[in-house]
Order: C-alpha cells, then structure tokens, then sequence
C-alpha cells in the first residue's frame, strides 16, 4: 500500500522560548502578541524588574530575555550579567529607547548578543530574536563600526564611565539636585517620594560612584558631567 510521506522536522522543532523584562505593562503586552504571532516563538515568562526577572527565568528558563534598560528605579545593566550566569545557555538581546553609543557599550561589554531599538519596526525585533538565538549577534552596521572601534581604542576613563552607568534614572536625578543644592526633604518634595526613599537612593548612589558623602558627590557630578556647576 502506497503511503503519503509527511516530514516532522518542523512540527518536532521546540519554539524559542523569550522571556520579556520591561516595567510597563502596556509595552509588555505588545511584545507578547508581536512574538506569539510569529511561527516557532513562545512567551514563557514577563518581569517587571530584577526581582520578577529571576522569578520567572527560574519558574520557565528562557532561550532569549528581551530586556529594556531602563526599569523605572533599576537598570537592566545592573543585573545583565547575572541573568546570563544563572541561565545557563539563555542570550539576552537589549529592547531599548537609548540611542547614546555608551549606554550600547555597556550593553555589550555586559553581555548582551544584539541590541534593538524601540523606534525599529516590529519585523526588526522578530529578526533579531531568530538571529540571537542562533548564536549570531544583532547589531546594526553604526553600532558595530562603533564597538569595534571602543575595543580598538580602548577609554581611560571605562571604570568611572561604569560607574556612572550603573546609575538609573531615578539616581541621577538625585544626583543632579544635590549637586544644585538640594536637601534630603527637598528632594523628597520635588521628586514625590518620601525622604527614607531619597535617603536609601542616596546610600546606592555613593556605594556604586564610591565617593564617601554627599560633599564629595557634588565634585563628582560637576566632574563628570552628571550636573552643571553654577556660574
């Protein structure tokens, strides 16, 4: 009796499993309907921030975290590298609205495979999961031209410019206002949170500059560019 030969390769193959880490949960929903109409892509997991990140890695590992860098008072390069360490064999591809060359550096020196931009078209991002996944890594032509050239140059200054972009949003703006004078309350009071707030911002902050009190945080904003000095 004459069969019909049906192939399995495709039904047999296992989706690409992404796992989304943004704070907004508008955008996040977007993501997972772009992704779960693409053939051959799973959401297995969603965060919000680090402490959801590793939740759900650990619940459904990933093959591929979407993270944004920006996570409301966290930055995703905070706990990039971890997230690469604890998922064995996961890739991390960078969804980002930052288009400074520095912020992608530090994207791929921390371990990132690609970095998409949140202005690119939705295909773009589609593209990049396929390509991460495979091993291969997403940057755009200007982006390489530019890491190739930070790693063939080198920067004397890499230390304080880590430093510097461990700070989230939220950090430099504090930073910004006591270096303009600011005092705990006051801060408090511009930024709508409570001054035990300001207070525990203000304790990471000189742990991740490594400058010893709020005085020495003044000359090191005016230093490095994190606030104007006054005239």
């Amino acid at each position: 009796m004459n069969g019909i030969g049906v192939s399995l390769h495709g039904m047999s193959e296992k989706p690409i499993r992404v796992c989304i880490i943004e704070d907004h949960a508008v955008v996040r929903a977007g993501l997972r309907m772009l992704i779960e109409t693409k053939d051959g892509m799973a959401v297995v997991g969603e965060a919000a921030n680090r402490v959801e990140a590793f939740a759900a890695a650990t619940k459904n590992p990933p093959d591929i975290f979407i993270l944004d860098l920006d996570l409301d008072d966290e930055s995703g390069l905070d706990f990039l590298p971890d997230l690469i360490s604890t998922c064995a064999g996961a890739r991390v591809l960078v969804l980002t609205s930052a288009t400074d060359m520095e912020t992608h550096h530090q994207a791929i020196e921390a371990g990132a495979l690609g970095l998409v931009l949140k202005a690119e078209a939705s295909e773009v991002l589609l593209h990049a999961i396929e390509k991460v996944h495979s091993g291969e890594v997403w940057l755009t032509r200007s982006q390489t031209a530019s890491v190739l050239s930070r790693i063939a140059q080198g920067s004397t200054d890499d230390a304080e410019s880590r430093k510097i972009q461990s700070l989230t949003k939220r950090e430099r703006e504090i930073v910004a206002l006591v270096a303009h004078g600011f005092k705990r309350s006051q801060i408090a009071d511009s930024l709508f949170i409570s001054e035990t707030t300001v207070r525990n911002h203000l304790t990471s902050i000189l742990s991740k500059l490594e400058v010893t009190d709020t005085f020495d945080l003044v000359f090191y904003a005016y230093r490095h560019g994190l606030a104007k000095p006054p005239r």
